[in-house]
């Protein structure tokens, strides 16, 4: 006996029905997948190989901001032009694609000018960073000091790259020395018990002592230790040449 056309009817429904009931608990379980993220950049030590990778994926960006340590004294009064020196840095400097350099590489540099305090004026030195040393080879590495931290009386001139200065005497250590070569001055009359004389002397040592101390500078003086915030200039790129 052959099945009537209703039976075919309900047998289709019916498998409909099973279809589309399982089809919430499919998009359920579709939903429930977690998102795949694209994986992080494996963080590894330059060793100056390519590896295939692009030369972009090995440079350390202009305008890096890193530490260094200098392990040379510099002074204005006592350092020459073309004197090389060496710092040290005190931060691993990083490429975008994880490759990075660790701290305590050696950077080496040399003095391109130097002009002393004198009689007025302020101290400056310009450093100029030559190569930095890695394990794989040296690097050419083109930087500027941007800041001296933890020293208040020297600091970078942001109008010349590579110069430091010293600092000047101001309106209020001028204002003290007068008054200290106002009383020496005032020594004189006050012993000959002529107050005209004392007053005369107080007056031409506050003003030799004004002068003398507005118009001088101070020497700039780098310990050995001494911190430098140094900024890329351009691009540090960590492979061999």
């Amino acid at each position: 006996m052959q099945p009537s056309r209703f039976s075919n009817a309900v047998a289709v429904a019916s498998l409909g029905t099973i279809l589309l009931a399982g089809i919430p608990s499919i998009a359920q379980e579709t939903a429930q997948e977690p998102e795949r993220q694209a994986p992080e950049p494996q963080r590894q030590e330059a060793d100056g190989e390519r590896r295939g990778l692009p030369l972009e994926a090995y440079a350390v960006v202009p305008g890096t901001k890193f530490l260094v340590k200098l392990e040379d004294e510099l002074s204005s009064k006592d350092t020459r032009e073309n004197t090389k020196f060496k710092v040290k840095t005190l931060e691993p400097l990083e490429a975008g694609s994880g490759i990075y350099l660790p701290s305590g590489m050696e950077i080496r540099g040399h003095i391109s000018r130097v002009e002393p305090a004198g009689v007025a004026g302020r101290a400056k030195l310009w450093l100029t960073f030559d190569e930095i040393r890695t394990k794989f080879g040296k690097l050419p590495i083109v930087a500027e000091v941007v800041s001296v931290p933890g020293d208040h009386s020297v600091k970078s001139a942001t109008t010349q790259e590579g110069l430091i200065e010293g600092r000047s005497s101001n309106q209020r250590d001028a204002a003290q020395a007068a008054a200290a070569g106002a009383a020496i001055g005032a020594v004189k009359g006050v012993k000959d018990k002529n107050k005209k004389e004392a007053a005369e002397g107080a007056a031409l040592g506050a003003i030799t002592a004004y002068l003398m101390e507005s118009g001088r500078g101070h020497e700039l003086n780098l310990p050995k230790g001494a911190k430098l915030e140094l900024e890329l200039e351009r691009a540090l790129y960590l492979v061999r040449e």
